[in-house]
């Protein structure tokens, strides 16, 4: 069969259009990734090199998900493109900060680092700005250092650079911050590190800086395309922008109906600029749901179409009408969660696989009692969000290798230096921060000099050796191994995380010296929560309902549907309407991860920060048409009633 032949016709629209800037409003569970790895092949087909093609998305999962549906269609298409495809000529597909990084690498020294540089995760930013608070005379008393980093990262996020905000600080807090910002900025030169958002706003600075940079860029990728264009912020915008600017060859895919991203700076406008900024815009609008069932989406499009800031779109499917949605009144947040657990026992009593169901809930502290009850009926389940790279080993043994890396790295040093323990404190820590290493006396002298012939073994162990070979000496070297073994049933589960690790890294090998250690480092520091969902782990899966977004599952419940909870109240928020279509939204995205069964639950009473609080039904529940729900009281032995009661 024709690879065109497997598409509607609304995508096969979007496919043979090479050309041009092309805007998808692609609705949930419509093909979206179908439709750019079938774009791409085309292209190829077409005559365009695989490497002039760059597709960017927001998350690991999805880019490798991306990478491999390419990959078997290129294989199954070879023998008309395979002169095309060889091991080097691939089109280049990542998430935004894996393109900055992979930029940065190659211009750092226009934005002052080295291509060793360090990247900080959120626990290291913060403990930067605390360092640039004190330096700032800032105290921590005063102002929270979270609030601080916050502000920083929105305004990052904008494309402000620390002049500018300096320039333009009006009041005490932004002169505060604007204060600590200029500190801060000059401890990451010094370290020779980036945090998150400057991997984006440094890559713009010098896209829009630099011409050579950036013509040999455009060059390089003709055609450019974007998922989940409705989550990028401005800095992001601003670099799309910059690399397509010359070819105007670029197609962004993206539903405002699923921004749920705001508080990060996500800006669902960027669809509609993009028609204003890209000339001849072709848009192509899918509704066609191949994921849920008519009642699910007859109820997703009824709760969105009160939206006002919105692209009008209708999901139709042809998967039959299915079940009726089940609403479960519950009398607290523990009936919730054993009138849930009872419902999955029932499932997988009738051969439902647990990891095809998933439990979403709006904050996190709703898991606490779901957990319990899920326990105490033996139901196994997943909870998003642990994460692999954030472990205490595994922390500690990447850090070795980037302090051998980047010597300015205070952060992976102070958490090195005397793990496991070697007698060396925080003034001595300090002194050598200071450079007055020669000040110590001589029993430290000779363990700090112990410690940095350590680091200078594996900093040669680096320039020679395979990644996963690295990883082997590294831990045997720093005396990890040995320390972790002597500490009994702990110790060895922690060996055996630094096993996986060894595991993890193999595939790093076909890399050569520092290329695939630093490909390791970069993928442990931008990997996100639905990077670590194992979908094989045999659990049913508990998660925020933001962290379910880019997922689906066979089952669906939707805990916490009270007004106050969800929707959240209006918060931070300045303008509420626009806070009101937001949490309208991720009701949407919600309800349309499930692709069978629809289960939703309300507590009439809830605990929250100690205080029982009588609740209302949450008004979305309003929205849903009476014929598509479960209506009829039923109780059983114990005692759970499905009520339609607001």
């Amino acid at each position: 069969m024709n690879y065109l032949d497997t598409l509607n016709n609304k995508q096969k629209e979007a496919v043979l259009n090479c050309n041009g800037p092309l805007l998808v409003i692609a609705g949930a569970g419509t093909g979206k990734t179908k439709l750019l790895i079938y774009r791409i092949l085309h292209l190829i087909k077409q005559g365009v090199a695989p490497e002039n093609i760059l597709a960017v998305t927001f998350t690991n999962k999805a880019a490798k998900e991306m990478n491999e549906r390419l990959s078997k269609l290129l294989e199954y298409e070879a023998s008309e493109i395979s002169p095309r495809t060889g091991e080097n000529r691939r089109p280049f597909m990542s998430t935004f900060h894996a393109l900055g990084v992979h930029i940065l690498r190659s211009h750092s020294s226009q934005v002052g680092r080295t291509r060793f540089f360090s990247i900080l995760d959120h626990e290291d930013a913060l403990s930067k700005i605390k360092r640039a608070m004190k330096e700032a005379g800032v105290s921590k008393d005063q102002f929270e250092p979270r609030k601080i980093l916050g502000r920083i990262s929105r305004e990052k996020g904008k494309g402000s650079t620390v002049s500018s905000f300096i320039a333009n600080a009006n009041g005490f807090f932004e002169e505060t911050v604007a204060g600590v910002w200029k500190h801060y900025e000059k401890i990451l030169v010094d370290s020779n590190a980036f945090d998150f958002d400057d991997l984006l706003l440094e890559t713009v600075k010098i896209l829009r800086n630099n011409e050579l940079v950036r013509e040999s860029y455009q060059k390089r990728w003709s055609h450019i395309h974007v998922d989940e264009y409705q989550d990028t912020n401005p800095v992001q915008y601003s670099m799309i922008k910059l690399l397509s600017s010359d070819s105007q060859n670029i197609c962004v895919v993206g539903d405002i109906d699923q921004s749920i991203y705001s508080w990060r700076g996500a800006d669902f406008t960027n669809i509609f600029t993009f028609e204003e900024d890209f000339t001849n815009t072709k848009t192509v609008i899918l509704e066609q749901n191949y994921r849920s069932t008519e009642t699910i989406l007859l109820a997703a499009n009824k709760v969105i179409e009160k939206n006002i800031n919105r692209k009008e779109k209708n999901l139709f499917t042809d998967n039959g009408l299915g079940e009726k949605i089940t609403l479960y009144n519950a009398l607290d947040a523990g009936d919730e969660a054993r009138f849930i657990a009872s419902e999955i026992i029932t499932l997988l009593q009738q051969g439902v696989s647990p990891e095809s169901m998933a439990v979403l809930y709006r904050a996190n502290f709703q898991s606490r009692a779901l957990e319990e009850s899920f326990l105490r009926n033996n139901v196994p389940y997943q909870v998003l969000g642990v994460k692999f790279f954030e472990r205490k080993e595994i922390k500690d043994l990447l850090s070795y290798i980037k302090f051998a890396l980047n010597d300015k790295d205070f952060e992976s040093l102070t958490r090195i230096i005397n793990t496991p323990k070697r007698g060396i404190g925080k003034a001595t820590i300090a002194k050598i921060a200071a450079g007055q290493k020669d000040t110590l006396n001589a029993g430290t002298t000779k363990k700090v000099n112990d410690f940095y012939k350590k680091i200078e073994t594996i900093k040669n162990i680096i320039k020679t050796s395979k990644t996963s070979e690295i990883i082997k000496s590294t831990l045997d070297i720093s005396g990890l191994t040995s320390d972790l073994k002597q500490q009994k049933e702990e110790g060895l589960e922690r060996l055996e995380n630094l096993s996986e690790l060894v595991t993890l890294s193999q595939k790093y090998d076909h890399l050569t010296g520092e290329e695939g250690i630093l490909t390791l480092i970069e993928e442990a520091s931008l990997v996100a929560d639905q990077d670590n969902l194992k979908e094989k782990s045999g659990g049913v899966k508990l998660m925020t309902v933001h962290a379910s977004k880019g997922l689906e599952f066979d089952t669906v419940f939707i805990t916490g549907l009270e007004q106050g909870l969800f929707p959240h109240n209006a918060g931070n928020f300045s303008d509420e309407s626009k806070d009101d279509e937001e949490e309208r939204r991720l009701f949407y995205v919600a309800i349309t991860r499930a692709k069978k069964q629809l289960f939703m639950s309300y507590a009439q009473i809830r605990t929250i920060f100690g205080k029982e609080q009588i609740n209302m039904p949450s008004e979305f529940l309003n929205d849903i048409p009476t014929e598509l729900l479960k209506t009829d009281e039923k109780s059983d032995d114990t005692g759970y009633k499905y009520l339609l009661d607001f």
